[in-house]
């Protein structure tokens, strides 16, 4: 189309939603690592420490009523770069082996739309000893469409039916993301809005990011009578929005409530749903709703109808939780879609302890504000909130340099605490691209606090993760710590490598040359 000529789309089939597909299936799982798909919101500890508690919770549940033999598949839809999901198994693991009880087995199933990023899973580091555990699994899936789970590493399907335990559903980013219809009450009628979308020019070469930044769109009305119709399946939520709203633009998630019907014919006992966006479950806050906004980040994204879903799935005999205050930047429910929901006490207290009385929301809010004042901070105040985060590698690569600038006056408590800290943020990194900076940050503040073994091991992890590090510096710090370490053949290889790379360096020379006189 010329850059005067625009189309009418239904808004759920849009060319924005193929654009938005064509770029995840182009970036793979560079759309995360490359920091423009928003990621560290919903996959940081913090919050996959409050997920693991609801799955503990969950699991609980199902052995007090005596359920421990069957597996219970946790799915998450749309699983990213698998951070949330690495991080989830860890503090499941952790819990399951700190109680000692008898838990009905699990497995964990990564799911995304891209094959490619199923693949990068497959392979990851990260993942392989969770796979060699069998407590790990992957499989494509098309929210739009599948009504089955193709199990990549067990080799077998999921079908209607399959699965004897409830369904643990896992959906961060996830119904914001997937195509959803767009109405518009007024006087008493529901309007469908149709997207008019204008393309830049005749190429056909544009990459798909730049598709969605150069598109401009704008909205036709037309009148739906089927919303109202007694078939239409949510007949009853159309008629309290027209009772309730007035010119209210809603976006409505048809498609992720088929999803969800999808998925609930897997199992024989339903589901629970472990979800959180940006979106509401008020209907006070989509009264006068404008028309929805494309946030874009290389993709995009727009706003999820929680009300919508909270209310059919209420409908449908589900006990939902949301929380009693506002959120902020993250909202965060959870959706018992099971027999006899109340019995799932365990569950119910999770989220309760974990997201009602302070939940990742409450914490990404006091990141940002201490991230803005972190140079103001002293140890007493920062290692508190580092292991409060869940000794979070972010938060120390944003504070590092700060607290090497601390290190002179700090007691030999916090010196060993900062150094435990650093050993517990490894254990848990999930490798992603920056693992030789982390390792080069760890490294110098070991080095820095005289802690020469530890430093050792993380500044030749930073040399073997990042070239870049290869420099005379690194390579000297690496010298001193084989000096004291008494290890003279290393100390004598990295002094040399130093040499090599600045000949007048005089801390290498002088190193060496303590050699030559003993």
């Amino acid at each position: 189309m010329t850059s005067n000529e625009s189309q009418r789309f239904r808004y759920s089939e849009a060319p924005v939603w193929d654009w938005q597909r064509a770029y995840y299936e182009q970036k793979g799982l560079e759309a995360w690592t490359e920091n423009q798909v928003p990621q560290y919101i919903t996959s940081n500890p913090m919050i996959a420490t409050a997920y693991a508690e609801m799955i503990f919770g969950f699991l609980q549940d199902l052995a007090n009523k005596g359920q421990i033999t069957e597996t219970v598949t946790i799915l998450e839809l749309g699983a990213g770069v698998g951070r949330l999901a690495h991080q989830i198994l860890l503090k499941l693991i952790e819990l399951k082996d700190f109680a000692g009880i008898d838990l009905p087995p699990f497995r964990y199933v990564l799911t995304d739309l891209v094959a490619e990023n199923v693949r990068g899973w497959r392979e990851h580091p990260s993942m392989q000893s969770f796979i060699q555990q069998g407590i790990v699994d992957f499989a494509r899936f098309d929210a739009v469409a599948d009504t089955e789970l193709k199990l990549v590493v067990a080799g077998t399907v999921i079908r209607p039916g399959d699965l004897k335990q409830p369904l643990l559903l896992i959906a961060n980013y996830f119904f914001d993301s997937i195509p959803q219809e767009l109405i518009y009450i007024g006087d008493g009628e529901i309007y469908e809005c149709d997207l008019l979308v204008q393309s830049p020019d005749r190429r056909h070469d544009l990459e798909p990011a730049e598709m969605l930044k150069n598109m401009t769109l704008s909205y036709e009305y037309r009148r739906a009578p089927e919303y109202s119709a007694d078939n239409y399946p949510y007949s009853e939520l159309i008629t309290l929005y027209k009772e309730e709203l007035e010119d209210s633009h809603i976006l409505f998630p048809a498609i992720g409530l088929s999803c969800l019907e999808r998925l609930n014919r897997l199992s024989q006992s339903g589901y629970v749903l472990i979800t959180a966006d940006k979106g509401d479950h008020r209907l006070d806050n989509w009264k006068f709703a404008e028309p929805p906004e494309f946030v874009l980040h290389g993709s995009f994204s727009l706003t999820a109808n929680y009300h919508a879903i909270q209310y059919v799935l209420e409908q449908q005999g589900a006990h939902t939780r949301f929380t009693t205050h506002h959120y902020k930047d993250l909202n965060v429910g959870c959706m018992l879609m099971v027999d006899e929901p109340i019995r799932y006490v365990n569950t119910r207290l999770a989220y309760h302890r974990f997201v009602e009385r302070f939940g990742p929301d409450d914490f990404f809010s006091m990141k940002q504000w201490v991230d803005s004042r972190i140079e103001s901070m002293e140890l007493k105040h920062i290692l508190p909130f580092w292991r409060l985060g869940g000794y979070d590698a972010e938060f120390l690569i944003h504070s590092a340099t700060h607290i090497s600038s601390l290190l002179p006056d700090a007691s030999d408590e916090e010196m060993l605490d900062i150094q435990s800290g650093i050993h517990t943020m490894w254990s848990s990194y999930y490798v992603m691209e920056q693992q030789g900076g982390l390792a080069f940050l760890a490294g110098q503040l070991l080095y820095e606090m005289y802690m020469y073994e530890d430093a050792k091991r993380f500044l030749e992890i930073s040399l073997v993760a990042d070239p870049s590090n290869h420099n005379p510096a690194v390579l000297y710090d690496l010298a001193v710590c084989c000096y004291e370490l008494e290890l003279e053949e290393e100390t004598l290889s990295y002094t040399h490598k130093v040499l090599a790379l600045e000949p007048d360096h005089e801390e290498a020379v002088a190193l060496l040359q303590s050699f030559e006189l003993s």
